[in-house]
């Protein structure tokens, strides 16, 4: 059989030792290292109209803030915008419940207003990403900082006017690096700054939609420039200038009050809970992927450490216990409370075009792991990577306790209470060919476990004896679990 080509973790080994294990049970060993680059997809919206005409009324625009424990920056902003248009309001917080209660309360004083409090941090660009998904909007919308103030009308119509059919939107843009950071000179990204933004959301949908990040939208221009379309967005000079602090601004007051200055920070990097993150498992989730889909984020330290080598991707959790889940929500951009065999419709929005799907000692607590595999290819297009870690039902400490009749559950074992299926290297295997993956690379970790040795000898005579090969045997009852990187084909 012929190797496939793997990145092996440590450098001292062979570039293709993992899947040479995978696929034959040969003896190798593990430690652990790293992956690499983003491929996206060309859209339909190369071109756009040359029509100027919007048939859509310039008060019928829905303007959209996301706000962070600061009432008094949100009732200015909807005291000085109510001054001149009378436009829908949304105003999606992740204050503190005590401070969304004031903020609530100043959102009940205009009209048209309506607060939307999630009780914990949202983040910027998760908070406007789900207000895309979720609030049922077509046509064109305006996004504000929650520190913008209007000084004077018109702005909005300035705005509608250079947004033509066809494009992303308008606003003020920057030069940045590909990693979203500030380079005025010569930074290759012109970042379109969403603190005031106007958008056709038809067009915002088929692209990557703001993360958690301190540039919310560098993963849409990051996909936007790298597609040769970076004509679908514009500068508008007017807004930058306002947003430099002109003596006279032309329509708005931008002082950089919000969340960063006010708070010390964007809170991205909140403190960890306890814990450990598996890293075989990190080792082998892709450093390209653009949507992440983690089920069963636990805690959400993974997400955590993820997100540390690769912050520019759309991180999406599954957790059933409600603790756990609201003890990840600081690290993922959403993190769904909910049964991951029963999904919803909001997860079923959230999870399309998925280009990764981690499923970190998850199947053997399902009742059917091919039922869910399947659903992850019905959703996936092809290309699609599930990483997958398992423990093995192989290993020799099971066997041993086999032997005397010793199957309890133990979570010191490979063979834990929650587990209802049991998967060894060639059940794992087969699952993965039944539900139509192909394995792209693996490796399994293997332990310092000198106790071994005094039963590799009775396995291999075990195997022998049932007319198997007892070397492929002992390898086999070697690793403690496996971690595999699968393709949908």
């Amino acid at each position: 059989m012929t190797w496939l080509q793997s990145n092996c973790p440590s450098e001292n080994q062979s570039q293709n030792c993992a899947n040479y294990w995978l696929l034959t049970g040969h003896k190798i060993s593990l430690e652990t290292g790293q992956q690499s680059m983003i491929t996206l997809p060309l859209r339909s919206a190369g071109r756009r109209s040359a029509s100027s005409k919007h048939t859509m009324q310039t008060n019928q625009i829905p303007v959209i803030t996301v706000s962070y424990n600061s009432p008094d920056l949100i009732e200015a902003l909807l005291r000085t915008f109510r001054q001149f248009y009378s436009n829908k309001v949304y105003v999606i917080d992740g204050s503190r419940p005590e401070v969304a209660t004031q903020i609530g309360a100043i959102a009940a004083r205009f009209p048209d207003v309506e607060f939307i409090p999630f009780g914990y941090n949202i983040h910027h660009g998760p908070g406007m990403t789900w207000a895309v998904h979720n609030l049922n909007l077509q046509g064109q919308a305006l996004f504000l900082d929650s520190d913008v103030e209007i000084v004077k009308d018109g702005f909005l119509e300035t705005l509608q006017a250079e947004l033509e059919p066809g494009m992303w939107g308008v606003g003020s843009t920057q030069r940045v690096n590909e990693r979203g950071y500030d380079e005025p000179e010569d930074g290759p990204i012109h970042y379109l700054h969403p603190a005031c933004m106007l958008v056709n959301l038809d067009v915002m949908r088929q692209w990557p939609l703001p993360i958690k990040h301190g540039a919310p939208n560098i993963q849409t221009m990051l996909a936007l420039n790298h597609s040769g379309n970076a004509h679908l967005y514009k500068h508008v000079q007017w807004v930058r200038e306002d947003f430099e602090g002109r003596t006279t601004p032309h329509y708005i007051k931008h002082p950089w009050q919000g969340t960063v200055k006010r708070t010390g920070g964007y809170h991205y990097d909140m403190p960890a809970p306890d814990g450990s993150v598996d890293p075989y498992l990190l080792h082998f989730v892709p450093t390209d992927a653009a949507k992440v889909i983690d089920v069963g984020c636990g805690n959400g330290l993974f997400a955590k450490a993820y997100r540390a080598r690769h912050p520019i991707c759309q991180y999406l959790g599954v957790e059933l216990d409600p603790q756990l889940a609201d003890q990840a929500r600081p690290h993922c951009d959403f993190v769904f409370n909910m049964d991951i065999t029963k999904p919803t419709k909001q997860f079923d929005t959230y999870a399309a075009g998925a280009d990764c799907w981690i499923l970190g000692d998850v199947l053997t607590s399902l009742p059917d792991p091919w039922a869910l595999l399947r659903d992850i290819r019905r959703r996936s297009a092809p290309g699609t990577r599930v990483v997958v870690s398992v423990r093995n039902a192989q290993h020799w400490s099971v066997q041993a306790r086999l032997a005397v009749g010793d199957l309890h559950y133990r979570d010191d074992t490979p063979v834990r209470p929650h587990d209802l299926r049991l998967f060894t290297r060639a059940t794992m295997l087969d699952l993965l060919r039944q539900t139509g993956f192909e394995l792209a690379t693996g490796s399994p970790e293997v332990r310092d476990e000198p106790a071994r040795e005094q039963w590799l000898p009775a396995i291999r005579a075990l195997a022998a004896a049932g007319g198997n090969d007892p070397e492929q045997a002992a390898q086999d009852a070697l690793a403690w679990q496996y971690v595999c990187v699968a393709t949908l084909v």
